[in-house]
Parts: C-alpha cells; sequence; structure tokens
C-alpha cells in the first residue's frame, strides 16, 4: 500500500511539472566531485593538500552549476578544502538565490600522508607493489575490472606509506596516511549528518562537493560494488535519503548536468 501511494503522489508530481528530486521527507543528495586543479593536471597526490582550479576546472564548475539551475536547493556543502569550496561557489553563481555555503572536513579527500604532492605514479607505484601487482598500471588495471576495489587501493596506499616512499629516502611517515575504514567512517558520518538535517526541515536538494576517492569510498560503505571506474570531476553521484533513514543510490558519475551547462 505504501509503495502504491509512492507511486501515485509521484505520478502526480510529474502531471504537475515537478522535477529535479526530493519529494515528502526525501533527501536528494548532489554529491559532487570537485573541478579539476593543479595537481590534477600535474598529476600529483592531492588528498588533504591543496592546489587551486585550473581554468578548465573553473570553467566545468560553472558549467556544473548551470546545469543545475532548475533544481531547487535547500542547502549547499563542501569539504573544507579550497578546490571543493571554490567549485560549489563557482556553480551557484548561476542560480537565483546564492545559498550559504557549509563546509565540513569529514567530507575531505583521503590523506596520502608522505604521498602529499608527490608523483601520482610514485604513489600508485608503490601501492601496486603492496597489494600484490607488477606496475602500476597492473594496479589500475585490476581496479577497473574490478579485481581490487576502491578499499583495497586506499588501504595498500596506506600500507605503502606506513613503511616509507623511495622517492622521499630517508623521511618516515607521519602515520596521517588513512585506511579505507577511517574514510568510509568519516564520509559516510558526514553525509548522514547533513542529510538528516535537510530532512528535519522538511527535506529537499542539498549540492554536496566532495572528492574523487572519498566518494567512491562512500559508495563502497554504502554496499555499491558495480562502479570501480575513477569519477570525473564535477561529475554528480546521486543519493536519496528515504523517510526511513537509508540511503539509496540512484546515479553514479553522472556528467549530464554539466553537459545541459554548455
Amino acid at each position: 500500500m505504501k509503495i502504491l501511494i509512492r507511486i501515485l503522489l509521484l505520478t502526480i508530481a510529474i502531471a504537475m511539472g515537478f522535477s529535479g528530486g526530493a519529494w515528502g521527507a526525501d533527501v536528494m543528495l548532489y554529491v559532487t566531485r570537485h573541478g579539476k586543479t593543479m595537481f590534477n593536471t600535474v598529476h600529483r597526490a592531492q588528498g588533504w593538500s591543496d592546489t587551486p582550479l585550473t581554468a578548465s576546472g573553473a570553467a566545468v564548475a560553472e558549467q556544473l552549476g548551470r546545469g543545475l539551475k532548475p533544481v531547487t536547493f535547500v542547502a549547499v556543502w563542501s569539504s573544507d578544502s579550497g578546490r571543493a569550496r571554490e567549485t560549489a561557489q563557482l556553480a551557484m553563481k548561476a542560480w537565483k538565490k546564492v545559498l550559504p555555503l557549509n563546509e565540513d572536513k569529514g567530507l575531505r579527500e583521503v590523506c596520502f600522508g608522505l604521498y602529499e604532492g608527490d608523483l601520482d605514479k610514485n604513489m600508485i607505484t608503490a601501492a601496486a607493489r603492496q597489494a600484490g601487482y607488477a606496475s602500476d598500471a597492473a594496479l589500475l588495471e585490476a581496479f577497473s575490472s574490478g579485481k581490487i576495489d576502491i578499499g583495497g587501493v586506499i588501504d595498500a596506499i596506506h600500507q605503502a606509506e606506513a613503511s616509507g616512499t623511495s622517492s622521499l629516502a630517508g623521511i618516515k611517515s607521519s602515520g596521517q596516511a588513512e585506511t579505507y575504514q577511517q574514510v568510509a567512517k568519516r564520509m559516510l558520518e558526514s553525509i548522514t549528518k547533513i542529510a538528516k538535517q535537510a530532512q528535519q526541515q522538511g527535506g529537499g536538494n542539498v549540492l554536496v562537493v566532495s572528492h574523487g576517492m572519498a566518494i567512491s569510498a562512500l559508495l563502497k560503505a554504502l554496499g555499491d560494488s558495480s562502479h570501480p571506474t575513477q569519477l570525473n570531476n564535477a561529475s554528480v553521484t546521486l543519493l536519496r535519503y528515504t523517510d526511513n533513514g537509508e540511503f539509496k543510490i540512484e546515479a553514479v558519475n553522472d556528467m549530464r548536468y554539466v553537459e545541459r551547462g554548455l
């Protein structure tokens, strides 16, 4: 009976021309990866370290905002990293109403410890050897084919970092490189807090700007294992938080909003 009622309400909503997200007390979370940055461009590890958006990164953030313009948002959140903050601010430029930007450090990217600012290849090669693969390319191929998931990759980086890195000989680990469980826990706690707050205010759509590996870790924590590929900059992963307090994954790595904003 409850399902029939919800279908009836949705049919009525469509007939009346409503679109773009949540209804009732449901919350629709538009979880977005930030725009492309300087470190992304030169292939350097960027977790808790931060570099600004490039010109193309800023442009795609604005395109995302234009694509999201038809959606009415009740709140906007980002991590406390500058690249996420800037992406959120640029996305709102096209909106009729610019909302206050809330920040949550729990939405940060994975911390890579010693590898912060190092070449991606150095970090992934060390992680590959830790996980039993011959090269960085072999690890990335295993990731793309689903033989190792995001949790395994994050943990391999953590374990490799703990024993030091040849590219930074003589410098010991600070112990800050995160495990998958650490990332998944803080991401899940933050996204649940954001969803509950919106729900308590009547539901609606919320923009959340975070980071690629962190979002992938969140998806794994929510039980998703069907999307092993890397998330694109400014892509939208759509999560629905129901009035029963459950998360439903509606879309992953969706670039339609960016395309609509061209």
